[in-house]
């Protein structure tokens, strides 16, 4: 019987020092390769929020055009005076309508914006009205760290269409920006403004645009 019992025991493995080891380098490079993945889950949550954030500005911007369209016979974005008006820093280059303009600045100037720390003079906030905005600073509407630009009508017309709020991006140094282009031409030949709006994190890849 004793014989019975010590043999089983002699028979009973445990998991060596070595393997016990390879275990632990095994656990940790998963570790190790699964965090970025997480990360970028996170982004990437970040960025469809954003996104469907920018939607909620044009499709309000559209709302405005269109109320503007009926009140006035011609349509026009907030901030703009007239539907040949821009909105931020650029205009119609010369002997250019407002299609053109719109490829122009989308292939040409947009495509080099992929942060905060791009020269985004040509853009204004969405939500604040000035860098001393106590509204647009609690609400972390504006990234101060930026060369964004203010409109105080245009963004007072968002804020009021959103039922006096704003929104704040999901990013850390995001904040919601856009510019409007002018609409050209007049009679059957005119062409309604265009809108770009987009986050300051990354206008890039971060925007949409919308002509009525």
């Amino acid at each position: 019987m004793f014989k019975s019992i010590l043999n089983k025991i002699k028979k009973r493995t445990g998991n060596s020092l070595a393997e016990f080891a390879v275990t632990t380098a095994m656990m940790a490079t998963l570790a190790a390769t699964a965090a970025p993945q997480f990360g970028s889950v996170g982004e990437g949550a970040k960025e469809k929020k954003t996104m469907n954030n920018i939607d909620k500005i044009i499709q309000s911007a559209n709302n405005y055009y269109n109320a503007k369209l009926d009140e006035e016979g011609r349509g026009r974005f907030p901030g703009q005076t007239k539907y040949d008006s821009k909105v931020g820093g650029y205009d119609l280059p010369t002997d250019t309508d407002t299609d053109m303009a719109l490829e122009m600045f989308v292939q040409t100037l947009l495509n080099n914006y992929d942060g905060y720390t791009d020269d985004l003079s040509a853009f204004v906030y969405v939500f604040s009205t000035a860098a001393d905005d106590q509204d647009a600073i609690q609400g972390d509407w504006q990234n101060i760290s930026s060369s964004v630009v203010y409109d105080v009508d245009g963004a007072t017309d968002f804020v009021e269409l959103f039922g006096n709020n704003g929104m704040s991006s999901p990013f850390q140094d995001g904040a919601y920006i856009y510019l409007v282009i002018p609409g050209s031409g007049s009679g059957s030949s005119s062409q309604a403004p265009a809108i770009i709006v987009a986050d300051v994190e990354n206008p890039t890849e971060l925007h949409k645009t919308l002509v009525p």
